[in-house]
């Protein structure tokens, strides 16, 4: 199973993405941890390669179970944890290998493109105090199934789908 760190800088109501040019959709720098690597290590490690910053004040924020179905099928699975931190250092990339770098107020996580678990997760990290878990199922065109959200700070559990 593949595991997944990535992080999302919060600095002055704005958040840091990368605009992946594949489908045109923001994420959150990241990308799979190595062997041996701690989640922590991996999420840091992965926001410097592709922002060429370095994170000050992160912190856990969400794990997630990644599903892709087809047919009533799993055909794929990963997982993801997600960080945040308050602030950074470093001048950081414009356009890397990866994608763009943009800055956005926070609440254009709601609109821009982007999947919808990431929509779910990133809108948590910055928003909501706690650790946020779930499941998120998906076709392998990315359309979302359903969801399954749990929250540290809350014991309702919510669900779409």
């Amino acid at each position: 199973m593949q595991r997944i760190a990535n992080l999302l800088v919060i600095k002055n109501g704005q958040v840091l993405l990368l605009k992946k040019p594949r489908r045109d959709w923001y994420v959150a720098p990241g990308g799979k941890m190595e062997a041996g690597e701690s989640i922590f290590e991996a999420a840091v490690r992965e926001f410097k390669e592709e922002t060429n910053a370095t994170p000050i004040g992160t912190h856990l924020k969400g794990v997630y179970t990644m599903m892709i179905q087809e047919n009533d099928q799993i055909v794929d699975e990963w997982m993801l944890y997600t960080f945040a931190a308050n602030n950074l250092t470093g001048d950081i990339f414009e356009e890397t290998t990866e994608g763009l770098l943009e800055w956005h107020p926070v609440g254009q996580l709601a609109f821009l493109p982007m999947a919808e678990g990431d929509r779910t997760n990133l809108q948590f990290a910055a928003n909501r105090p706690g650790i946020q878990y779930g499941t998120f199922y998906y076709t392998p065109e990315f359309q979302l199934i359903k969801e399954t959200i749990q929250s540290s700070t809350e014991e309702v559990k919510h669900q779409n789908g």
